[in-house]
């Protein structure tokens, strides 16, 4: 079951915002719904989902276990308890969200509670997310690459991590980038702006269409239905050759998300 390539991100949506970004955006024809157990609402996505009446066979549904559930014995419940929440009996894909951190929980034995939730049927996919190279390399000594769906990276035209993408793609395992407008900074760039005026698009249409045609998939959030109307055209828009390259020129190692404490020692 490969992983839709535009979907809806709900990170730090809350209460009534969410409920009222995913009823929209299922309304608009979104069907990959992405959370976390961290972002406080999976049950106000779960609640939104229900009032859609949209089948959940049509849904591709994903969440991320959050560090302190990472212990083997408190994993399972935890997503179970996510599963309550969004009143499902199951995930489509289910992530590590950031590793543990200082290596408190060992790889091995995350990986294997989550490969353990899969074989349960609590979800169907499993990946992680902010895994740099060596920690992949972990985690597929666990479980093996063929079973990482995905790694969530932060990716944009100003971060595009080509070194851990290059060893991803080597294994197998699809990226998911995140944060792909780049909290809005890549939108004011004037390379994205000239693309975006060449083919009568918007900036954002032009950075997610620059993402998913090099096979990433992407899960801008809105609050506002004409964006959410908007980031769906991005699967329409073809950019040529030279946009492509144009794009991967601006990249300068840019990161945005870098936790302290949390964060590994990136590559």
């Amino acid at each position: 079951m490969s992983i839709p390539l535009l979907g809806l991100g709900t990170f730090r949506l809350k209460d009534q915002v969410v409920i009222d970004s995913v009823t929209q955006a299922l309304e608009l024809g979104y069907r990959a719904i992405d959370t976390a157990q961290i972002y406080g609402n999976e049950a106000e996505v779960g609640q939104a989902i229900a009032a859609s009446g949209v089948a959940r066979d049509q849904l591709f549904l994903t969440s991320k276990i959050w560090t302190e559930n990472l212990g083997a014995d408190k994993l399972i419940p935890s997503l179970k308890d996510s599963l309550h929440k969004m009143r499902t009996d199951h995930l489509d894909l289910t992530l590590i969200h950031w590793p543990s951190p200082q290596s408190a929980v060992p790889v091995g034995e995350f990986m294997g509670a989550l490969a353990e939730a899969r074989d349960q049927g609590l979800t169907r996919q499993i990946g992680v997310s902010n895994f740099t190279i060596d920690l992949l390399r972990q985690a597929i000594a666990v479980v093996g690459k063929a079973a990482i769906a995905t790694n969530q990276i932060e990716l944009h035209p100003y971060l595009q991590n080509r070194k851990l993408v290059g060893f991803m793609q080597e294994q197998g395992i699809a990226v998911t980038s995140y944060m792909t407008l780049g909290y809005g900074k890549v939108l004011q760039d004037p390379v994205i702006q000239a693309i975006a005026t060449q083919h009568g698009a918007t900036p954002a249409q032009v950075t997610l269409a620059w993402a998913m045609q090099l096979g990433y998939a992407v899960i801008p959030s809105s609050t506002r239905r004409e964006n959410l109307a908007g980031n769906l055209k991005a699967r329409d828009l073809r950019l040529s050759e030279q946009d492509m390259a144009r794009i991967q020129a601006l990249d300068s190692g840019l990161r945005l998300t870098d936790p302290q404490g949390l964060a590994p020692a990136w590559d």
